[in-house]
């Protein structure tokens, strides 16, 4: 007996190291079997290394359809196609695996409806649903998806109308011919899409008008629509009487427009005589009333903005101008005002109007240009449009001080989602990288738009990119300042030109989305630091831990650094259409890496 239980020991032992331990959670694994038990995978399930139960990992014991991280952690991909599942497809519990990135189960005979916690996969870059029986309306959450690259879901029994995916910034790809939507054609972004097929549903009215880079075949099959392309035009109404209403509508407005402009002639001329000045502090008083109290005094201290204006002088308000309806230049300087930040070059405010429409106002100091010249400056951007460019919604000089106003963005900025609060937004390599191709072509458009005029952003920093409501990226403040040549020491006669201080800022941001690091200052003890490392060949220590830790492509990273370190070799200046170029060139290689590696 004494012998036999050193061996039941020993064999104890042996079964539970080589016993492998479980790398994915727990609460993980019993998701995807749940997923997997409404599914129903008819004699597969019989097959050698089939998992999917609670008593092993996904990751080690290689589930069928299964793929891991590098580090055999993490759940990324489940493809399952041509398996012949049937039941249903629980996104509730699909979702709940964090980090997954492909969803394939394309070719099988699955009949559920595509359910509304589609949108809890935050980071799904790839859903492909073709091939099925799903049926029902496709729901709105899915257009909630913030990384998805490419949506397959044709081939189906599909019905209703589809969403608006006109803010899913990052589609490339979306099928869904052969299935039974109606309505009207949503809008998409066009441009950006490089696959796109609705042929054979039951679609009505005018194709879209920025649809033409795909040919008829993307949308035959649906004789209800109509377009240039398509063998059904859209019918052109020829209406005298509507037709001659409308001449009467425009030459009223031409008179009214007239009577108004005289108006202001007279108001102006008016003003013009007042000796006196006033003082218009923007105050949450002057809303209130003439409420007394410590209360009210404690209230009111923090929505006291410290800009004003004088006395209105002719022309210096660029202003009575409306910036909404029924909103006046004068009630928006009335308005409670909250200081926000300050910069070297002036302070941030924030204002909410009676409309409940809440600005930006940036005040500007020491910059030493005439109302002239701030005036024709600013005509001049706002000329220039682009999606990812934050417009100017109004603004005002006098001999005292100059005010932009932009709309409040509450998604707040690139410096405050890589060092301050996420709010539960995951900014992974994809969304890294996509969001440097979207600013790096911005900017290039506004360089060649304004190369002329020798106009640049003159102050880019993470701080001044902000994020609309659906966390598309956008540039503000805009040529707002003179660039500062001598802060970056361009000794180099090459580097002295406008736009070469944005491609060294814009080079500072790539290097603050790589390493994860805030900058100083205008960055250059950053750019000195990842130049260091490099030279010393541990160039992968340079890069956010976020970034190694998900498993990003360190070669494709690496190429993005040398981007970056380009733009800061004042030396050898680059010009930001060759940057947009090489950074939309890697962009592409990320999505077909992406797209390939998701196959069967």
């Amino acid at each position: 007996m004494g012998r036999i239980q050193p061996v039941l020991r020993g064999l104890i032992a042996f079964i539970l190291l080589s016993t492998p331990a479980k790398t994915e959670d727990e609460s993980v694994i019993a998701a995807l079997v749940v997923f997997m038990d409404k599914l129903v995978p008819g004699s597969m399930q019989n097959s050698p290394n089939w998992g999917w139960n609670t008593s092993s990992d996904p990751c080690i014991n290689k589930w069928v359809g299964i793929s891991c991280d590098k580090d055999n952690i993490r759940v990324k991909k489940i493809v399952l196609d041509n398996l012949n599942l049937s039941g249903t497809l629980d996104f509730e519990s699909v979702c709940k695996v964090s980090d997954l990135l492909v969803l394939s189960v394309n070719f099988n005979n699955i009949s559920s409806h595509v359910q509304q916690q589609i949108s809890n996969c935050k980071r799904l870059t790839h859903l492909y649903l073709s091939g099925n029986k799903f049926s029902g309306h496709l729901p709105d959450s899915i257009t909630n998806l913030p990384n998805v690259k490419r949506l397959f879901l044709s081939n189906n029994m599909l019905t209703g109308q589809l969403p608006d995916f006109s803010k899913t910034t990052g589609l490339l790809s979306f099928f869904a011919q052969n299935n039974q939507f109606t309505g009207q054609l949503p809008r998409f972004d066009y441009r950006q899409l490089d696959g796109f097929s609705v042929a054979n549903n039951d679609f009505s009215g005018p194709m879209p008008d920025d649809a033409g880079r795909f040919d008829a075949s993307s949308f035959a099959g649906n004789p209800k629509l109509c377009g240039k392309q398509l063998a059904v035009q859209c019918p052109v109404k020829k209406d005298n009487k509507s037709v001659k209403f409308r001449t009467f509508v425009i030459y009223s407005g031409y008179v009214v427009v007239g009577l108004i402009f005289v108006v202001l002639i007279g108001l102006l001329a008016f003003r013009k005589k007042k000796k006196e000045q006033e003082d218009v502090k923007i105050d949450a008083s002057m809303k209130n009333g003439s409420d007394s109290g410590k209360s009210s005094e404690s209230k009111n201290s923090r929505a006291r903005s410290e800009f004003s204006t004088t006395s209105v002088e002719s022309g210096g308000i660029s202003s009575s101008m409306v910036l909404l309806p029924g909103l006046k230049f004068e009630d928006f300087l009335r308005a409670p005002a909250e200081l926000i930040g300050r910069g070297r070059h002036g302070s941030l405010y924030k204002v909410k109007p009676d409309n409940g429409v809440t600005f930006v106002v940036k005040r500007i100091k020491d910059w030493m240009i005439s109302k002239d010249e701030f005036r024709k400056r600013l005509q001049k951007i706002v000329e220039i449009k682009h999606p990812n460019v934050l417009p100017v919604v109004a603004y005002y000089c006098s001999k005292q001080e100059k005010l932009l106003v932009y709309e409040f963005q509450q998604n707040g900025s690139l410096f405050r989602l890589l060092h301050g609060s996420q709010n539960g937004q995951t900014f992974d390599w994809g969304s890294r990288l996509s969001f440097a191709s979207g600013m790096a072509s911005a900017l290039a458009f506004m360089h060649r738009e304004l190369q002329t005029d020798l106009i640049p952003h003159g102050n880019l920093k993470s701080s001044n990119i902000l994020f609309k409501n659906n966390m598309e990226p956008c540039i503000s403040e805009y040529g707002l300042m003179s660039s500062d040549h001598h802060e970056l020491d361009l000794t180099n006669d090459k580097a002295t030109t406008a736009f070469n201080v944005d491609v060294y800022a814009f080079g500072v941001v790539l290097l603050e989305l790589l390493t994860g690091k805030p900058v100083q200052h205008n960055g250059s003890s950053l750019a000195k630091w990842v130049t260091s490392v490099v030279k010393e060949e541990w160039t992968v220590e340079v890069f956010d831990k976020a970034l190694i830790a998900e498993g990003a492509s360190e070669e494709r990273m690496v190429v993005l650094l040398q981007v970056a370190l380009k733009c800061v070799n004042i030396l050898t200046p680059l010009v930001m259409s060759d940057v947009a170029a090489m950074i939309l060139s890697l962009k592409e290689e990320e999505d077909r890496s992406m797209t390939s590696s998701s196959d069967p």
